[in-house]
């Protein structure tokens, strides 16, 4: 390894994929059919004219070397003056070129992201939970910010240059064998020269180039989580902790992007001396060469005096200087070539698979009881269900009539989380889950709204197989309270409203008094109209909540899944909320999961989970008497953990 090289080897397992690159540009060709060809003229125009002028400095050497002995410049100048003018005339139509490109690369490379992004957020809120489950937020973020530049650097600086420097080596190249084809080969001997350099010395730095994108987005990661957790972190005085996990991720990154760049850096003083020499050989050759009046070899036929082999060096000049140009652009390629291998990760996710047929639809009931489907929104719903047997299609009033029979499932295969579930909620039921963390109390509940779909057994609601019903109508009829809450930005009434976006404002405040949030919301500074922002910092845990539960409420749906609603509440808050949600669950199935025993004594069945089966099932009173595990956690003889 040369003198002054980084340290460390490159990472073997990290090699350039320029697959997704190759489709990050097709994209920009397909978003910008007309545009997209039209820069890319204006950069190949700009870089013609730019190749040229080594042949009409010729030809005016030329001229005056003819008019030099008889020294009449009065011909020599108007000889020269329609060159020039042509000369002038080409400039001025590579600046207008070049105006046009740079004003509409910058219009079309922030188009470029803005679909790019907008086809990536799309596309991701069609993945499934478990995508988010086994992914950070941090990392995701990266997407948006990092992997997402090194496209904008592509399209807007990267691409422009390659294709002009391309185009210049190759309208040089051409030239100069017109000139002289024995110095176009001393010329391409040098290049070889340069190229076999360039493997050598730089070839390391994209395998870095790819692990720094990985390393930016493990940082960033790591910074997410800990804004999220400082809370955490400053209970438990991890601080240090904290600050040490960082400089340790921090300092990876470090590392891979100073030997990427080192190896990068290094590149160029080395191709331009390379250069320089090359250059002086040239000129040597060029002059022996006239001074044994060897015979030239060109396209042209020119005799190789000091009118050709001036030009010629300038343009060994602007060819050398252009390959230099492309050897640096490869590492800001393979850059683009890791962010846009990222992004397209994102992008070729499976989404969330949805066979179901069975829609949601409003519907009148008739005085003779049957259903008509309407477009206005009612009180009541029913399922839409199109049978493709014979074409007809029937509705059935929605009711919440759940069933699990046998049901097993696992989140990785061979880890069983439940096994053999069955149980059945009837309308207006209220059941109520009971066991220790990770009895899978939670995971029955992400089965009913198909978050996750089961390994075996069969999922009814009213009578119909849960896959049969689309997953956007079917997750419509069911409101749900998480024991985290999230608030989005937006006004108290927005975050009610989230729930139901048609409801009126009448139905949001009806619902806050239903949850009692009513009471603390109208002192708030602005009432309903006050902002929240950052996840409702400015509201107490217990505040937040009811406004959760109101947003379940103004959704008025027939099954509600209260997953430890009211663990984050205080007891007297709690006696608030449990009057509000005793009103919200009349004539609803309800499941609740709940580790205060006082929030399901009045459910119409508790089951009690441990290792994923249900071990006990029954009222309160019945479980109470049989003196099982729910008597001994009722009586504290038990603890859930």
């Amino acid at each position: 390894m040369p003198k002054g090289m980084p340290k460390g080897a490159p990472p073997k397992d990290m090699k350039p994929d320029f697959t997704s690159l190759k489709r990050a540009v097709k994209k920009f060709f397909e978003y910008f059919p007309v545009l997209g060809p039209v820069i890319t003229v204006c950069i190949l125009f700009a870089s013609l004219v730019a190749s040229i002028p080594a042949i009409f400095s010729q030809r005016i050497l030329d001229i005056i070397e003819n008019h030099v002995e008889a020294r009449d410049w009065a011909a020599a100048l108007s000889e020269i003056k329609p060159v020039i003018l042509i000369l002038v005339a080409l400039y001025l139509l590579s600046i207008v070129a070049q105006v046009l490109q740079t004003q509409l690369m910058a219009f079309v490379t922030q188009s470029y992201l803005d679909k790019f992004r907008k086809e990536m957020f799309g596309g991701m809120q069609k993945l499934p939970i478990k995508f988010f489950d086994r992914n950070k937020f941090g990392d995701i973020m990266s997407y948006y910010t990092n992997d997402i530049d090194t496209l904008r650097q592509l399209i807007s600086q990267t691409f422009p240059q390659l294709v002009q420097s391309a185009a210049v080596v190759t309208c040089v190249f051409a030239i100069m064998l017109y000139f002289s084809v024995w110095l176009t080969l001393v010329l391409v001997i040098g290049v070889i020269v340069m190229f076999i350099v360039t493997k050598k010395v730089g070839g390391g730095s994209a395998k870095f180039f790819i692990r720094q994108q990985k390393a930016v987005a493990e940082t960033e990661g790591y910074i997410q989580e800990m804004m999220n957790g400082q809370k955490v972190v400053k209970v438990f005085n991890h601080e240090q902790e904290a600050i040490d996990e960082f400089i340790r991720i921090n300092n990876t990154w470090g590392e891979v992007s100073t030997n990427a760049h080192s190896y990068s850096n290094i590149l160029a003083p080395i191709i331009q001396n390379i250069g320089n020499i090359l250059y002086v050989i040239l000129a040597l050759v060029g002059g022996i060469f006239i001074a044994l009046n060897i015979p030239n070899v060109s396209l042209s036929g020119m005799v190789l005096d000091i009118t050709v082999l001036v030009p010629f060096l300038n343009m060994a000049k602007q060819f050398t200087g252009n390959v230099n140009t492309l050897s640096q652009q490869v590492n800001f390629v393979v850059m683009a070539s890791a962010g846009a291998s990222r992004i397209f990760n994102l992008i070729d996710q499976e989404p969330e698979a949805d066979e179901g047929y069975v829609t949601l639809v409003n519907v009148n009931i008739k005085p003779d009881g049957t259903l008509e489907e309407t477009k206005e929104r009612t009180n009541h719903w029913a399922w839409k269900h199109p049978h493709k047997a014979d074409g007809t299609v029937t509705y059935q009033l929605l009711e919440g009539n759940v069933e699990m029979h046998d049901v097993d499932f696992a989140y990785v295969e061979g880890k069983q989380v439940l096994s053999d579930i069955t149980l059945y909620a009837k309308p207006g039921q209220k059941v109520a889950f009971v066991g220790a963390t990770g009895a899978g109390k939670t995971t029955i509940t992400n089965l009913i709204n198909r978050y996750y779909d089961i390994a075996d057994g069969k999922i009814r609601y009213d009578g119909i197989n849960i896959n049969k019903i689309a997953k956007a109508d079917l997750r419509k009829s069911l409101g749900i309270v998480l024991q985290e809450t999230n608030l989005f930005t937006g006004t108290v009434m927005d975050n009610i409203r989230y729930g139901l976006l048609e409801a009126t404002d009448e139905e949001c405040i009806a619902a806050a008094k239903l949850a009692g949030a009513d009471d603390f919301i109208t002192r708030l500074p602005d009432g309903y109209n006050t902002m929240l922002s950052n996840n409702g910092s400015n509201l107490s845990q217990g505040q937040r909540q009811l406004i959760a539960i109101a947003r379940a409420a103004v959704a008025n749906p027939p099954v509600m899944i209260l997953d430890e609603a009211t663990s984050s509440i205080d007891t007297r808050t709690e006696a608030i909320v449990q009057r509000g949600m005793d009103k919200l669950m009349e004539g609803r199935t309800v499941f609740v999961i709940a580790h205060r025993l006082s929030t399901v004594m009045n459910s119409d069945v508790i089951m009690v989970l441990d290792h994923g089966s249900i071990i006990e099932r029954g009222t309160h009173d019945e479980l109470i008497a049989q003196q099982g595990v729910y008597y001994q956690l009722y009586t504290g003889a038990f603890e859930l953990e």
